[in-house]
């Protein structure tokens, strides 16, 4: 059963009402399922990439071909900008949650491979009861898989049916795009932030990124709009043991209101609803993707003693 919170200027968030075995039906919402070119053509053109940007940079895993037209969308997700905040640096071990078609992926499994670091993907489970779960992480598999570009990327199940992360204490960072609204739907938000804090090593960061609802709205406890509120992720990631660092408005958008006839897929990139008759799309078109929390949060590098134990 979950914990309950209580939200700055806010009634309480009773997350006993998210508990159940529903999994959640939306995913990370704006990656593309299936990749958008082979590995071969990846490789044979990073080399294209170096004369531009030296290999290995940060810089040149942005610029590569093998991202097709995933790049055209930086200016409303700030992958530099963002991956600095968090403080990724290119040997780290690091986690990505729900990847969805490697959108992220395809900028940080060649960086971190270029420089002795390693990609790991916390991916649906291959046997998943969910058709679209399935395809998503055989499309990921087959993208992500025996390429010298991405190299030995790390593809592990998790979800409700799959606890646990990895070893305890063996990530440096836990990344997460937009998915803590999937969470809350299909109950497991804390058991979520649990399993970042267990494999995470002490001094480890977990970054998080996710559609932003307003602190003068209510929150929906299953977040059915995919908006969520600062204050509740920062909560619920404190009650897991974490330390917030800082926040950042990298991925903020103030003209998005957060108030639409169908969630934030109403924006885009998903535009969900456009081919409904006489459904005007050029309001939500004018907001762009959605206004974005980007959170950054620390395991301690030590425990704190709980106060019966600690010496006099």
């Amino acid at each position: 059963m979950q914990r309950a919170f209580w939200l700055t200027g806010l009634a309480s968030l009773a997350l006993t009402a998210c508990s159940g075995s529903v999994e959640p039906v939306a995913v990370n919402d704006d990656s593309p399922e299936v990749a958008t070119s082979d590995n071969a053509a990846a490789e044979m053109t990073a080399e294209n990439t170096a004369d531009a940007n030296p290999a290995g940079t940060l810089e040149w895993a942005l610029a590569g071909d093998w991202r097709g037209t995933n790049g055209e969308r930086d200016g409303a997700r700030h992958p530099a900008e963002t991956l600095a905040f968090f403080g990724i640096e290119p040997t780290d071990t690091v986690i990505e949650i729900w990847p969805g078609g490697g959108w992220y992926a395809e900028i940080l499994a060649p960086w971190l491979n270029a420089n002795g670091g390693t990609y790991v993907a916390a991916h649906f489970a291959a046997d998943s009861q969910s058709s679209y779960r399935q395809r998503s992480r055989a499309a990921f598999d087959t993208r992500f898989s025996g390429s010298d570009l991405f190299g030995d990327v790390v593809i592990r199940s998790w979800g409700p049916d799959n606890p646990g992360l990895g070893e305890p204490a063996s990530a440096d960072a836990v990344l997460t795009f937009r998915n803590v609204h999937n969470w809350m739907r299909g109950g497991f938000t804390e058991r979520a932030f649990d399993d970042f804090y267990d494999v995470l090593r002490p001094g480890g960061v977990l970054g998080v990124v996710e559609h932003r609802l307003p602190d003068t709205r209510e929150q929906d406890p299953l977040a059915e709009s995919g908006y969520v509120q600062e204050a509740y992720v920062i909560a619920i990631a404190r009650e897991a043991g974490f330390e917030l660092v800082d926040s950042s408005e990298i991925n903020a958008n103030p003209a998005d209101p957060a108030d639409h006839p169908n969630g934030v897929w109403t924006l885009p990139p998903s535009q969900s609803g456009w081919d409904a008759e006489g459904f005007d799309s050029s309001p939500y078109a004018a907001i762009g993707e959605s206004d974005r929390m980007t959170l950054l949060f620390r395991k301690p590098e030590t425990d704190a003693v709980p106060a019966d134990d600690a010496e006099d």
